[in-house]
């Protein structure tokens, strides 16, 4: 057991010292438009820093730390191995060493992490701030119901002060639980198209007191700007206008589909980063569903494991709303890796406290 135990941890180590050349690295090879948000937070010409919304927080987070003045590898060198440190105090499974597709989506996900934290990055704040529901899920010193409802408001307090979306997640994961207890014949897609239905009407609400819908107020607004520009090949366009009740809907389904299950991203065929990003999106996506219909069987055996997953799912249906592009797509999945990272390996992390 010892042995395997070495095994796995100089694997982790192994992938992070490569990794940590990649973070950086990036810099000298990442195109220049890759650091649009960076820039921003780093240099703060339009003097946003505040302390509400993900921009003037993160710009005053770069800011007091010191990091916003240093240069963007040094950065990498600092940021890099404090997101490792993180996972390795989750856990390292006793087989991470083992060549699987579920530790292939991790160790891709390290090299992901490594390109999109080799920077000043808002996923940075969030990825960090969302450990926090892994460490409270694996405390023994807290209860089940207390730690389900700090995950909400921590949740909450992320959406209310830094991405207001996450004040979505809480209504349609809760949502979503509430329905694991009707019987259906197919319980796990069922579950799924009520979050949906959720989110849809969350945003309809939405419509109907600020006069336009949440993804028309969003993704569509971010996406007209750049119709013609290098960022436009992997948009999320509806194939309806969401000014309408009908075309919010078929845009937040259409939306989703597109983020989660991006099979038509494999027409990018010239663009080898999004077709990696496909790939992995779609066997995360089926692991995690697989994961999900088991956890909806076996729900009290497997409660924490329902919760983060709903989390998750939450979060996936969520993304559909807003996501302007399959690019930030991925950038926001890395945000929320510790939670990823916790559900790939929970069987490992339930054993531990057995």
């Amino acid at each position: 057991m010892r042995r395997l135990v070495k095994k796995n941890k100089a694997a982790f180590m192994l992938l992070f010292i490569c990794n940590l050349f990649v973070a950086v690295l990036a810099f000298y090879v990442l195109p220049k438009r890759f650091f649009y948000d960076a820039t921003l937070i780093a240099f703060d010409k339009g003097n946003e820093i505040g302390f509400l919304g993900s921009y003037p927080l993160t710009i005053l987070f770069y800011k007091i730390t010191g990091l916003r003045y240093l240069p963007f590898p040094l950065i990498a060198l600092i940021q890099y191995p404090i997101l490792a440190y993180v996972l390795y105090k989750i856990g390292v499974p006793a087989t991470f060493d083992k060549i699987n597709v579920k530790n292939l989506l991790v160790y891709l996900g390290f090299f992901m992490i490594a390109i999109f934290m080799s920077m000043p990055s808002k996923e940075f704040i969030t990825y960090l701030y969302l450990a926090l529901i892994v460490f409270i899920y694996k405390s023994e010193s807290i209860s089940f119901k207390k730690s389900i409802f700090l995950s909400l408001f921590l949740l909450g307090v992320l959406g209310a002060f830094y991405r207001p979306y996450f004040l979505l997640i809480p209504i349609i994961a809760f949502g979503m639980y509430l329905v694991c207890f009707i019987n259906f014949k197919n319980k796990t897609l069922t579950t799924i198209f009520y979050g949906l239905c959720i989110a849809v009407f969350l945003s309809l609400s939405y419509g109907v007191l600020k006069g336009q819908y949440l993804s028309e107020s969003s993704r569509e607004v971010v996406n007209s700007g750049r119709v013609r520009s290098q960022d436009a090949n992997s948009m999320i366009v509806s194939p309806l206008k969401p000014d309408t009740w009908y075309g919010e809907t078929v845009g937040i389904v259409y939306g989703f589909f597109t983020v989660n299950f991006p099979v038509n991203g494999l027409k990018h065929l010239l663009s080898p980063q999004i077709i990696a990003f496909v790939i992995w999106q779609l066997l995360l996506f089926y692991i995690l569903l697989v994961r999900f219909s088991r956890c909806l069987k076996n729900r009290k055996e497997q409660e924490y494991e329902l919760w983060i997953l709903l989390i998750l799912f939450s979060y996936f249906i969520v993304q559909g709303v807003f996501e302007p592009d399959l690019g930030t797509a991925i950038r926001h999945k890395i945000g929320v890796f510790p939670l990823i990272y916790y559900a790939l390996y929970y069987e490992h992390f339930r054993k531990e406290l057995q």
